[in-house]
């Protein structure tokens, strides 16, 4: 997003800021303030900043935790009043059909949640960001991050975005200049496909000889039921129905606290389908009989969307440079294959942390000194789960029959999966789309025809939207930006139909005619988005970028 000209603008000077306050950002935070605190190191600066309008409102996730992360940097965390809704107490894992389901009489190992816990992710960030707070460290909510500062080749710390500025770019009554963080050490923990990490991989190249990241969106909503007929700890894992056997994804039910039901459907976005909607999936998949039994006379009480890293160990890109590091999702910590992340974002920034106290110490913040980072990494626990699982997605591109097969191979090869190679070759998930008539031929359906919500069972994109408590200054400039609606009117509508009208879950883009009648191009309703950047990762051409809108706004995910 443009910044005004000839703005004069703070600067605060810190030893290290952190951008996001995530699992991983927060972990990074509090671990740094306890080694300080263990070797009598005072006056440790350290600035956390959180994009959402607090700490914890930004935080969306299925989920279940696997305490391994949180027991080793906080072994009280119980006793210290962690908000874990309940232990896992039942697993199961349904192969779905359209009326009916096969349960699996024996789980799969990768989603046997026996020790784990059933959290809210906002609740636990809120809870983890207090304690934070409290050892002196400094939180700084509606603070989004939009570039990062660089001086002679090395990062030096980060900008924040100027607030009151109007959809013309000028700025109101209201305007405040972003201000410069400078900082001994920057680490960026902003969750997927992070803005200032995509900036760090164009200028030093960090996705040299890795694979193409590849993301799922996950789509899902909160329900609160009548009964007890669901009980709190109780985790179901679904594949198959609504979702074709090319396309990767599944469904999760969990059971938490007060008859609250946690559903959703995670999709990979890799698909081949140009007219496939997650949003759209994800509602007729509460439609299954097994699925609608549960949620009969329930209602449902909050929505959301995000995305989630799914590329594995090989799509990690290099997490150091001069000057920062990176970590969390931003940094590909998540495996794909238990469908969890939480414990390896915190384990990254308890490395990250790590490495930066021995940086400060050392007063060396050059890229030999801070590749100590990847080094504890390559000797930690989360690499060896994650290496476990380094080939989980790359075979489902060639449908769920093979990647299950893959899966399973996987687990007798230690990972090896398909084939000879250790190293299975993976795709930008935007170069597997397929144009609209090679796909349907010349009968394809467009639009799609879809079914008619019932505000029941099932509901239109927009409602979801205002149960994820989304909210933007209207009059600000749009945070997706289109570098080229030429190629909207023109090539994506005869090639693939506009796909951005489907994949967005939150109806940010709605079809608009063009002034002189050539087409169409996407009116930008971006007050609904989700920051789930399914748009920005998913638009066959990328002329799409999602940016930051100005800090505070966006999802504000209660229990969620």
């Amino acid at each position: 997003m443009a910044e005004l000209p000839g703005v004069e603008r703070e600067t605060l000077d810190v030893d290290v800021v952190i951008v996001g306050a995530g699992p991983a950002g927060l972990a990074a935070a509090y671990q740094l303030a306890t080694l300080a605190k263990a070797a009598n190191v005072e006056g440790l600066s350290i600035a956390v900043l959180e994009k959402g309008k607090e700490i914890g409102s930004h935080g969306l996730s299925g989920a279940v935790m696997d305490p391994r992360g949180i027991k080793e940097l906080m072994p009280d965390f119980l006793e210290r009043g962690c908000p874990v809704e309940s232990p896992v107490t039942s697993d199961a894992f349904w192969y779905l059909f359209e009326n009916f389901k096969i349960a699996a009489p024996i789980m799969p190992p990768p989603l046997e949640n026996h020790g784990n816990y059933v959290v809210s992710l906002g609740e636990f960030v809120r809870w983890l960001g207090a304690i934070v707070g409290d050892m002196g460290i400094d939180l700084f909510p509606e603070f989004a991050a939009t570039r990062v500062l660089v001086e002679d080749g090395r990062v030096v710390g980060v900008r924040t975005g100027d607030k009151g500025i109007d959809k013309n770019g000028q700025p109101k009554a209201n305007f405040e200049p972003g201000v410069d963080i400078k900082a001994k050490i920057t680490i960026l923990a902003e969750g997927p496909r992070g803005t200032l990490t995509k900036q760090l991989a164009s200028m030093f190249n960090l996705y040299e000889g890795k694979n193409p990241q590849s993301y799922a969106v996950g789509v899902k909503e909160l329900w609160q039921l009548p009964d007890d007929r669901f009980a709190p700890g109780t985790v179901i894992h679904t594949m198959g129905w609504p979702l074709d056997m090319e396309t990767f994804g599944g469904g999760f039910i969990y059971g938490m606290r007060e008859r609250i039901v946690d559903i959703g459907l995670v999709i990979g976005l890799d698909y081949r389908n140009p007219t496939l909607d997650p949003h759209h999936e994800f509602q007729r998949y509460k439609l299954q009989p097994s699925i609608r039994e549960i949620l009969q006379g329930g209602k449902m009480i909050a929505a959301g969307a995000k995305a989630i890293p799914e590329g594995g160990y090989y799509s990690m890109p290099r997490m150091y440079g001069e000057g920062f590091m990176i970590a969390g999702d931003s940094a590909s910590f998540l495996n794909g294959a238990r469908l969890k992340g939480i414990h390896l974002g915190i384990k990254s920034g308890m490395l990250a942390a790590q490495a930066a106290f021995e940086a400060l110490r050392a007063e060396n913040f050059s890229a030999a000194q801070l590749q100590e980072y990847e080094k504890l990494f390559e000797a930690s626990w989360a690499r060896e789960e994650l290496h476990q699982q380094r080939n989980f997605h790359q075979a489902f591109e060639q449908g769920q029959l093979a990647g299950m097969l893959n899966a399973g191979l996987g687990m007798i090869t230690g990972g090896r999966g398909f084939g000879v190679a250790d190293r299975l070759e993976g795709h930008a998930g935007h170069t597997r789309m397929t144009r609209i008539q090679r796909y349907f031929g010349t009968d394809h359906p467009h639009p799609p025809e879809k079914i008619k919500f019932d505000n029941t069972y099932t509901f239109d994109k927009v409602s979801d939207v205002y149960y994820g408590g989304v909210l933007h200054e209207e009059n600000q400039p749009a945070h997706l930006l289109i570098s080229d609606t030429e190629v909207c009117i023109t090539k994506c509508t005869e090639e693939y139909g506009n796909p951005c009208l489907h994949f967005c879950p939150a109806n940010v883009y709605e079809p608009q005619p063009t002034p002189d009648g050539r087409g169409k191009v996407p009116f930008l309703n971006f007050t609904n988005c989700f920051h789930c950047k399914t748009c920005d990762i998913m638009d066959p051409y990328q002329v799409i970028t999602w940016v930051p809108p100005e800090g505070g706004g966006g999802p504000n995910y209660n229990k969620c």
